[in-house]
């Protein structure tokens, strides 16, 4: 589907950084499909079309440009309607589901019918569900092939292709040329000697990385998590394989190097896109900041912290045990019951990063965790070791796929569960950028008088306003209230 040229002219024309991946430029001249970015000479206006998504410009016959190259784009915004449908079958396709699935599974699985999905991904994208699969699949193996040094078997099942010929077959179709090719054309510089793989993932400006550090800092799992003023690393598992990967930002690239140790290359695209959304990397905060900034008590907060991001997770497990032992006491001390946890329950582990030294434990591990003598008390160990039972006997889904409202509901159902808990882990592992902890005490401080205080139902009321984006307004209500208590407290001093 076209977009209007007229919209999005400026911006072209002026390369902005804002827009980059928000819309593509297909050249009629050249027959390729550019970023908004691109460095080349700026193509006129009536040499261009312009459409919303990458896949919209291929299924157009346009090739990828090899100079900006559109596979290492932020990628297109998740959809924000009042449907969260095509964003829960994006966030479907990027996990890999019709590597092997069907559209009608994947409609199925959102609860939709094949012939509405498609609707829908025309409307939104601009192509269908195949068409997306088949770019993502295609633009990984090209950024593999570009930035990394691994084999050409390797980067094809990496990338979800069933077979070195169809992989070969895909790029001479698009790009005339073999991965071989492309690859010599590249002219590699990374040493096929360097530890683990190391890409380069982009974002859109503003991104203030460094808000979402500090969050993470904060909270960090001792002996699983290590985070420093520009840098995030951690430890992971995968189909019980144990790995680790340090994410380092760039400030003046728009960007940050993911670098990932694990056994298995097939597992290298959900890594990546684990990392995207730990740090909202899809995120248009351009937008959403503008949404926001309509409303008259948000809009100075966004004047002095524009660009904040809601932080993911690695794992949604994870995070439910997190927010379990955060229950009535403080961060800090959250942290240490966590880690102890980490440290008697999970596997040892060592990388060249001397801060991490531990797996997470899984929740079959957790669900048979006697958990004594910890410090935790009983009711908390009784609602973790719950949690822990349903995912393992997966009648919880604590993922990105999941619906918040779904989840809530069953979560809540857990003994020693709230709404503050369970609204909290959709925020952070769901991926729901309208998740609302309504109820917690500081949001209903924050969003008041000074002085005064909402009630939980007075705050839902008042939010009204922030939607599709409430879990944005939460990051920046948290963020502005702690800012103005340190101000008093400086004062006071």
């Amino acid at each position: 589907m076209l977009l209007d040229a007229e919209v999005y002219e400026d911006a072209r024309r002026s390369r902005d950084a804002r827009f980059d991946g928000r819309f593509f430029v297909g050249v009629l001249t050249a027959g390729i499909y550019c970023r908004p970015v691109c460095p080349v000479r700026v193509p006129k206006k009536e040499n261009v079309q312009l459409y919303k998504s990458a896949a919209a410009a291929a299924a157009a016959g346009y090739r990828p440009c090899l100079r900006c190259r559109p596979e290492s784009s932020p990628g297109t915004p998740a959809w924000s309607g009042s449907s969260w449908k095509v964003s829960r079958a994006l966030q479907l396709i990027d996990q890999g589901f019709l590597d092997l699935g069907t559209v009608d599974a994947l409609a199925q699985e959102i609860d939709v019918g094949p012939r509405q999905l498609s609707r829908l991904f025309q409307q939104h994208l601009g192509a269908s569900p195949v068409e997306v699969a088949q770019t993502r699949r295609l633009h990984f193996a090209k950024k593999l092939l570009d930035e990394t040094p691994m084999s050409l078997t390797e980067i094809c099942f990496a990338a979800g292709f069933g077979s070195v010929r169809r992989f070969n077959a895909v790029f001479i179709a698009t790009y005339g040329r073999s991965p071989k090719q492309l690859r010599e054309k590249a002219r590699l510089r990374v040493a096929a000697t360097a530890p683990g793989i190391t890409l380069r993932l982009y974002y859109r400006p503003p991104f203030d990385w460094r808000a979402l550090l500090a969050f993470l800092a904060y909270r960090a799992i001792p002996g699983v998590e290590h985070v420093t003023e520009s840098s995030y690393a951690r430890t992971l598992r995968l189909d019980d394989k144990v790995g680790d990967f340090e994410v380092q930002f760039l400030p003046d690239a728009n960007a940050l190097d993911v670098q990932i140790n694990f056994p298995d290359s097939r597992h290298l695209y959900h890594i990546i896109d684990r990392v995207r959304a730990l740090f909202d990397l899809r995120a248009d905060s351009a937008q959403i900041d503008q949404f926001l900034a309509r409303d008259a008590l948000l809009k100075p907060m966004l004047q002095k912290f524009p660009g904040l991001r809601v932080p993911g997770c690695w794992d949604g497990f994870e995070v439910a045990v997190r927010a379990i032992l955060g229950q009535q006491v403080t961060v800090r001390a959250a942290s240490t019951l966590v880690a102890r946890l980490a440290t008697r329950y999970g596997a040892a582990y060592q990388c060249a990063n001397p801060a991490l030294t531990h797996i997470f434990p899984d929740a079959q591990t957790l669900s048979a965790a006697a958990m004594d003598s910890m410090g935790i008390v009983g009711q908390r160990i009784a609602a973790i070791q719950a949690v822990a039972t349903t995912v393992a006997g997966n009648t919880l889904a604590i993922r990105r796929t999941t619906d918040t409202m779904d989840f809530v509901a069953r979560i809540c159902e857990i003994k020693g569960i709230g709404e503050w808990t369970a609204h909290y882990i959709a925020m952070r592992a769901l991926g729901d950028p309208n998740a609302f902890p309504h109820s917690d005490l500081i949001l209903r401080r924050a969003a008041a008088a000074p002085g005064e205080e909402f009630t939980a139902k007075q705050l839902l009321q008042r939010a009204e306003a922030w939607q599709p984006w409430r879990a944005y307004a939460v990051i920046l209500l948290w963020r502005n209230y702690a800012t103005t208590l340190e101000q008093s407290k400086r004062k006071t001093q």
